[in-house]
């Protein structure tokens, strides 16, 4: 006869990282959890009149959707950042023409990066989402600042071009925030709990 407790149903699900980004890969690996990663299918052209954190919410919400339809029984991380500058999303520049547009309009200004979380398992019809704001202040940075970190880090594939873990932290006054790695692009106190929610063992 076994003794030993009854495991929740969910607890040796796979987990499942809806995202390529190496930024998140990193973040969810030190939680020391086995998970894959698997891209997800979505557009992310923001819709008409879409505000920043609608815009980080509804893309996150749509890659776990996507990668739980193809993976039913797992465990589905999805998430979304968008760098919110006085109600104007700003995405990933892609080039570095598009990065130095972007850094000289934050310059000397406040901007929210909208980190979106949501965790969705098809199997036990579990979804979940949370919001993490990270509120920066850039410096007033000069142009030859900005070169001189764009040449340097190459942030092309950051919302905002913003890298806050390399030289980033440089273009910086101030961040506030009540989790560190929100700006990085996956806010790890709230995968916590929301992956706990779903039944994933953590410690």
């Amino acid at each position: 006869m076994n003794d030993a407790p009854d495991m929740p149903a969910t607890a040796s699900r796979a987990l499942i990282l809806g995202s390529t980004s190496r930024y998140r890969h990193e973040l969810l690996s030190r939680l020391r959890l086995p998970f894959d990663a698997v891209a997800p299918r979505v557009d992310e052209t923001p819709n008409p009149g879409e505000q920043p954190a609608e815009l980080a919410r509804r893309l996150a919400l749509e890659k776990a959707r996507d990668v739980a339809q193809r993976h039913p029984q797992a465990v589905v991380i999805g998430s979304d950042q968008v760098a919110d500058l006085n109600g104007q999303p700003l995405g990933k520049p892609g080039t570095h023409e598009r990065a130095v547009e972007q850094l000289r309009r934050m310059r000397g200004q406040t901007v929210v990066f909208q980190t979106a979380l949501a965790v969705v398992c098809e199997a036990t019809g579990f979804e979940q989402c949370d919001m993490a704001a990270v509120s920066v202040v850039f410096r007033d940075l000069s142009d030859r600042e900005i070169e001189h970190y764009l040449r340097t880090e190459q942030p092309y594939d950051c919302a905002g071009s913003a890298k806050s873990e390399g030289l980033g932290i440089a273009l910086l006054e101030r961040i506030d925030n009540d989790d560190p790695t929100a700006l990085v692009g996956l806010p790890l106190i709230r995968t916590c709990r929301l992956i706990r929610a779903a039944g994933v063992e953590i410690l």
